[in-house]
């Protein structure tokens, strides 16, 4: 298993936040997976800000995606 770098972790968790980006978007930004984007944030970086990020994004996705704005801001709190 290869050695993971923290620099690595806090670029991409910071990146994820700042640009309230999707965990995809964030994978092709720094060319890694999916599952390695998730892993950093639930497992070796969580935080309240992307728990949020994550919650919000998730919902999206059930309700037809980032186009088409149907997610009540209030929803998330």
């Amino acid at each position: 298993m290869a050695k993971i770098n923290s620099d690595t972790v806090n670029d991409v968790v910071n990146y994820f936040i700042e640009n309230d980006s999707t965990s995809r978007k964030t994978a092709k930004h720094f060319d890694i997976s999916h599952t390695t984007v998730l892993r950093y944030l639930r497992v070796i970086c969580p935080n309240k800000e992307s728990d949020k990020i994550l919650a919000y994004n998730k919902l999206e996705y059930r309700f037809g995606g980032r186009e088409n704005k149907v997610v009540p801001k209030k929803v998330i709190g």
